[in-house]
């Protein structure tokens, strides 16, 4: 049998798994279609580019899901927290990175690897021969897709996302704008000025909402229909949901304290968090939106602070693909019709860059065990990288599957644990206890000996 491992996409999930397959002794081909095929989204060619946020979100392992599959990554020996740790930006208590030395490093260390090779060309349609997993991320090409789709009978691969847009640092009026993290998280003083918040009165958000409400709009083609993930909803499409959804979502003014005017509460405070090492770039958080450029620039500049700001990058709409994953793979994630071809990633069904290499590392765990003849016992479902595999190869309801970001909610409960929000804090500390140890036990297991 065969001991390479084909992988289409160099993304989270596609880097992530080629790392844990060489690392296990496989020969591994890395298949990118960029920089020769673009995307709507991607700027450079370098593998594991951050195309939305720069934040790998909380790292707090005790009583968040997703700081615990940080954890749980870091003890897989993963590359992608690996160098997240190395190009970390002040965030509080989140794990934010400066996006361009970040993939700049992953691509390094990929290339670096003796087992791991890159091939630059664009895989139009499924492999029937040979061991491949796919990854190839919420924008896949359109080729691809169709092939995909043509497999699996899916009548719908697609849900619309929305990026955020980013600000020169020195086009903020910080006479307005004032630097601090919401509670004041972070041990250092630069953790708790990693934030840029610009303040509202109650009429200001009342015009602001009105002109959000307003403005032009990117509209869909004939035949599309838009099935957002709500964890990543277009700040226009939570306004029209009710006028006071932003105030209470990422407008939130709780935490924050008005350097400026600090006797008087803000109404609504929009966020900007930093973006890159030099601090000259900042994402506006959670403003993802579908408005077209001209009209973006018209509305952000109402923001007090934001008067006069100069955007790198405006936000942007594109289509996510994924498949309905607990219909389609099997507890291996491989496809039932094909079990050559295993999935990974975005395209499964998880949301978010942890979530996508998290199920990278797996596919490439599994991968090395099928082709090396081991047996590799079940992860784990009381771990976040188990309820994460779980949700997607069958625990979800493939009648309404969405993407899913991991949550303790997909969790097996305790034993003798409380429900409530009474003991929330408590009930959280049980299930990190619990994972991880059962994910040290399950990587203790010599299933993956070097091949």
């Amino acid at each position: 049998m065969s001991k390479t491992l084909n992988i289409i996409g160099g993304g989270m999930a596609g880097s992530e798994a080629a790392w844990q397959a060489a690392h296990a002794g496989l020969n591994v081909v890395i298949h990118e279609m960029r920089p020769k095929v673009g995307t709507f989204a991607h700027r450079t060619g370098n593998l594991g580019e951050m195309v939305c946020s720069n934040s790998f979100r909380s790292d707090d392992h005790e009583q968040n899901a997703v700081g615990l599959l940080h954890w749980e990554m870091r003890q897989a020996g993963g590359l992608i927290m690996e160098m997240a740790a190395k190009h970390r930006l002040p965030a509080g208590g989140a794990l934010a990175v400066d996006r361009d030395p970040f993939a700049e490093s992953v691509t390094a260390a990929l290339k670096a690897h003796p087992n791991i090779s890159v091939s630059y060309e664009e895989i139009t349609a499924l492999p029937d021969d040979g061991h491949w997993i796919v990854a190839t991320g919420p924008l896949t090409s359109g080729n691809l897709a169709e092939s995909i789709r043509s497999e699996t009978g899916a009548e719908q691969l697609a849900f619309f996302d929305a990026i955020a847009p980013i600000v020169y640092f020195d086009s903020v009026n910080m006479d307005v704008a004032w630097m601090q993290s919401r509670y004041d998280k972070g041990e250092t003083e630069a953790e708790r000025t990693a934030y840029l918040n610009c303040p509202m009165t109650k009429d200001q958000y009342e015009a602001f909402i009105d002109a959000l409400l307003a403005a032009e709009k990117t509209e869909f083609k004939e035949g599309e229909t838009a099935g957002y993930f709500d964890g990543c909803l277009p700040i226009e499409v939570m306004a029209e949901r009710g006028r006071e959804t932003l105030r209470f979502g990422p407008m939130k003014p709780i935490g924050l304290t008005n350097a400026h005017d600090p006797l008087n509460k803000a109404y609504a405070v929009v966020q900007l968090r930093r973006d890159n090492a030099l601090g000259t770039l900042y994402n506006i958080v959670g403003f993802q939106t579908k408005m077209k450029y001209g009209a973006q620039k018209a509305v952000f500049n109402t923001i007090p602070g934001l008067e006069n700001a100069e955007f790198a990058r405006l936000g942007g709409i594109h289509r996510n693909t994924f498949i309905n994953s607990p219909t389609l793979l099997d507890d291996q994630m491989r496809l039932r019709s094909k079990p050559n071809l295993r999935f990974a990633g975005q395209i499964t069904g998880v949301e978010g860059y942890v979530e996508s290499a998290a199920m990278g590392l797996l596919a490439g765990r599994m991968a090395v065990a099928e082709l090396t003849g081991q047996t590799l016992p079940p992860v784990p479902d009381t771990t976040a990288m188990g309820a994460l595999v779980t949700h997607i190869t069958g625990g979800a309801d493939a009648k309404t599957f969405q993407p899913m970001n991991v949550n303790f909610g997909l969790f097996p409960p305790l034993d003798g644990m409380k429900g409530g929000r009474k003991g929330r804090k408590e009930r959280y500390k049980g299930y990190t206890d619990r994972a991880k140890a059962d994910w040290q036990a399950w990587l203790d297991h010599k299933a993956l000996d070097a091949a």
